[in-house]
């Protein structure tokens, strides 16, 4: 029996955060490290990632090419067993499962969210988006108290823990194979794009609650026309021999995406596994 597929979510309730395109680059760049990667799209009214992924393979097909891909599919409706069936089916023979939910409360949303490996929440640097994770005080912008949505990723990481020990605990054989916690992820997506006193305030905000709800923070993808130009052919950044002549933001651009992959630290099994360097 093959191990299950490492899960990777990519949630926030709040729209307009670069959460598929950040899903997807994910993705293509755990494929192209030789990773077996499946994607299953929440979202079955906007269903960017699975239209960024259609793109792309109508792409290889017209230009008869092969790229680094994953499977992928749209789940529709509102039953958490039959995406969980889903997700059993399509993550068969995978090394990775990748999520996109919708940028709204939504019940399926946080239904993975809790059983996510890597949890990835993209955040704009505003306070508008932070208020998703907590709310800080209007004179000194020091938390307050976490919002709706980190206490419940607090509480399924608790019960994850939990369960994850009392396993352990029947079989101390089976401990090193016991479910790791759930590694959250807070992506800064961005943030060339906020003012520096505002940017130094949601540092010590996000570090302040970091702490207390125990996510780690990474750099993300700055705001450009490049990944607006990719989405209809379905290309990445990392398709270096497909592009075209690339100017300096863009190789700055991959090289935000190569600390980006770097800093979710997800393990690429060993078969055929490539240096993120030989990549990007």
């Amino acid at each position: 029996m093959s191990a299950a597929p490492y899960r990777i979510v990519f949630a926030n309730e709040k729209g307009g955060t670069g959460k598929s395109t950040t899903a997807v680059h994910v993705a293509i760049a755990l494929a192209y490290q030789g990773a077996r990667v499946a994607a299953i799209d929440l979202d079955s009214r906007q269903r960017t990632m699975h239209r960024y992924f259609e793109n792309r393979a109508e792409t290889m097909r017209r230009r008869a090419i092969t790229l680094p891909t994953a499977t992928f599919a749209v789940h529709e409706g509102s039953d958490a067993d039959a995406l969980d069936h889903m997700a059993a089916q399509l993550g068969e023979s995978h090394d990775f499962l990748v999520f996109d939910t919708p940028g709204r409360d939504d019940t399926l949303a946080r239904h993975v969210a809790t059983q996510a490996d890597t949890l990835v929440t993209p955040l704009n640097d505003s306070f508008v988006d932070f208020d998703l994770i907590g709310q800080v005080d209007a004179e000194t912008f020091k938390v307050r108290r976490l919002s709706f949505y980190a206490e419940l990723i607090w509480e399924a990481r608790k019960k994850r823990a939990m369960a994850s020990m009392k396993e352990a605990g029947k079989d101390m054989a089976r401990k090193e194979m016991a479910r790791k916690d759930m590694d959250w992820v807070v992506v800064r997506n961005r943030t060339g794009y906020t003012e520096a006193r505002n940017q130094k305030r949601i540092d010590q905000a996000l570090t302040e609650l970091s702490k207390r709800v125990g996510f780690r923070i990474a750099k993300g993808l700055s705001e450009r026309v490049i990944y607006r130009e990719l989405f209809p052919s379905g290309l990445t950044l990392l398709d270096k021999g497909h592009l075209g002549e690339l100017g300096t933001s863009h190789l700055v651009a991959r090289q935000e995406l190569r600390t980006l992959v770097a800093g979710l630290a997800l393990k690429i099994p060993e078969r055929g596994q490539l240096a993120m360097e030989a990549v990007l």
